[in-house]
């Protein structure tokens, strides 16, 4: 969340597309379409060969061919897709380039469904012999990560008729995030004179004015609350449309399916959920508690809650800035980190000018593997700006350094898909830190202990939020009035009783896109900071032993579970007491500020 600093909007860059495709009517996305069907047809000329009895050499062949032929269709519609999301996302009111994705996305599964067979047929492969095929073919043991995570599905797979269903219908189960994405990108809050998009009332709550804030914040509660409606409606059945296929499957609980995708026990996932929730009185109901008192406030408004500590108006970024500071922090990692960021500054992979009809929040999307990925924000100038660049960076440096392994096992599991981007966050902090005058080190420290609280104990609220709503909607529709409720009390759980939860609060579930784009995502954030606390500590211990370890941690992409690539690091996520690094990490940054207060 950031203040809308009145830094010159034009200074951001916008992205280049051109590299993917020249415009919607480039005469190379039909020429792609076709080459991806040509490479889905040799593949499904393969069909039959994997579960057919032959000899070891000649499976391990058989499969290296038909993974290969995949991996390449998949790298052509991938692009595809990427190039339609991409330039759909920066115009989310123009009803012809969401038209188009639509398209593109129903085009792309038309021609990759005829591939299911593949998973299927893996998965009738016996156990020793699929072994036996890895050890007599080199080039088919290359995909043995990419192969453990299909096997993992096993037990999950329907039969090839409704699996073929199930990828059909996806291009019209897409509509819901679409319609989804639409309302949030229409709507306007009302604050005084201004109507503000949903990024700029969201950035509003940063404003060192409390009127500035208070308005906003009313007034998105009041363009929330008129949205509502629809956007439970969208909810519920996202979330029906999600528990009739985990039925199907055979998925106990809702979060399951993003459980086994992501490689990690749900129990794990559990232990870390109570962990932090255990933490709250620790962590945020001391901290916000310390920041009304600074405050000169009995309670904080919810409003308050990222407002700035400091009277002064806080130091405003420009663009040259916040790159100069970026980069310097990615330097402080050593080896290539900086000139990898640097690219991305370089060539015109990143649009982060914020204007009207662009989707809010931030991204950094992969493409495949044979591209290059690109960065997507809203730059206010504020320091939260500084961070989310240097977050969404760590995400684009990762995605460079694992193409090598190829967009298959390049693909990267939430476990630790996070951590280069909260890493890269922490190294700009401390930088911001560092560097930062006296009388600004408390309000820095203040956003600081706010960013942790927002990644660690706000999304496990949200996971707690999005766990009750799911398991209610197993018995029926969940009304809007019901949402509102389980919002509330898991908010007002997190936030403890120094921060007033309004009235308008109860419909700000609304705009988290993930709730509906990705459920069962928001942990991946929780679980993302405290792994990157123990790195941290890793690094504190052995600096110049860490860069190299790091660095290949990243390479690896998905071709290592998390824990075998956190064992280099002496670090075991499955112990209890990995969880608590993190937690103590950041009650050592309120105990600092209550020390300076």
């Amino acid at each position: 969340m950031n203040a809308p600093f009145k830094t010159p909007n034009t200074e951001a860059p916008l992205w280049d597309l051109t590299d993917l495709y020249a415009s919607r009517d480039d005469a190379k996305v039909a020429a792609d379409l076709e080459k991806a069907r040509g490479l889905v047809e040799a593949l499904n000329g393969l069909k039959g060969r994997l579960a057919a009895d032959q000899d070891a050499q000649a499976l391990g062949e058989a499969l290296d061919r038909a993974i290969q032929l995949y991996e390449q269709a998949s790298d052509v519609l991938g692009a595809l897709g990427a190039y339609a999301f991409l330039s759909a996302s920066t115009a989310r009111d123009d009803a012809t380039a969401q038209g188009f994705e639509a398209d593109v996305r129903e085009k792309i599964t038309a021609i990759a469904t005829p591939t299911v067979w593949l998973t299927l047929e893996i998965n009738q492969i016996d156990d020793a012999a699929l072994e036996a095929a890895l050890i007599a073919h080199a080039g088919a043991a290359r995909w043995r990560p990419w192969l453990r995570r299909v096997r993992a599905m096993k037990p999950h797979e329907l039969s090839a008729e409704l699996e073929t269903f199930i990828a059909e219908r996806g291009p019209i189960t897409a509509q819901w995030p679409r319609l989804f994405d639409e309302q949030l990108a229409a709507l306007r809050a009302k604050a005084g004179h201004e109507e503000l998009t949903l990024a700029e009332a969201l950035n509003r709550l940063s404003d060192a004015k409390p009127a500035r804030r208070k308005a906003a914040a009313e007034g998105l509660s009041e363009a929330l609350a008129a949205r509502a409606p629809t956007l439970a409606l969208v909810l519920n059945t996202v979330a029906a449309d999600k528990a009739m296929e985990d039925r199907w499957r055979g998925f106990k609980r809702p979060a399951d399916s993003r459980h086994l995708g992501n490689e990690v026990d749900g129990e794990a996932v559990d232990a870390m959920a109570e962990a932090v929730a255990a933490a709250y009185p620790r962590l945020s109901h001391r901290y916000y508690a310390l920041k009304a008192k600074a405050m000169g406030k009995a309670r904080l408004d919810h409003w308050d809650r990222n407002a700035p500590i400091e009277t002064t108006t806080p130091r405003a970024f420009t663009w040259t800035q916040g790159r100069e500071i970026v980069l310097d922090s990615f330097s402080d990692l050593g080896g290539d980190f900086a000139d990898r960021a640097g690219g991305f500054f370089d060539k015109p992979w990143i649009d982060g000018r914020a204007r009207p009809g662009k989707q809010s929040g931030a991204y950094a999307h992969p493409v495949t593997a044979d591209r290059h990925p690109y960065v997507f924000l809203n730059w206010m100038g504020e320091r939260r700006d500084v961070l989310t660049l240097a977050h969404e960076l760590g995400h684009g440096v990762h995605q460079t350094l694992a193409a090598d392994q190829g967009t298959l096992l390049a693909d990267t599991p939430l476990t630790l898909a996070e951590t280069a981007s909260i890493f890269a966050e922490g190294l700009t902090f401390d930088r911001l830190l560092a560097t930062a005058p006296k009388s600004e080190q408390r309000g820095l420290l203040a956003g600081r202990i706010e960013d942790g609280l927002n990644t660690v104990v706000r999304q496990i609220a949200f996971h707690r939020f999005e766990t009750r709503f799911h398991d209610e909607r197993l018995q029926g529709e969940v009304s809007q009035q019901r949402i509102n409720q389980l919002w509330l009390e898991e908010m007002g759980a997190s936030l403890g009783p120094s921060v007033k939860l309004n009235p308008g609060y109860e419909h700000w579930w609304a705009y988290v896109s993930h709730f509906v784009h990705s459920p069962f995502y928001v942990y991946a954030y929780a679980f993302g900071d405290l792994l990157v606390a123990a790195l941290m500590e890793a690094r504190r211990n052995d600096a110049a032993g860490f860069t190299p370890l790091y660095r290949e941690l990243l390479a690896g992409g998905g071709s290592r579970t998390y824990v075998e690539a956190l064992k280099p690091f002496g670090l075991d996520p499955r112990d209890p007491a990995f969880w608590s690094v993190g937690c103590q990490r950041l009650e050592r940054l309120v105990d600092q500020f209550e020390a300076l207060a």
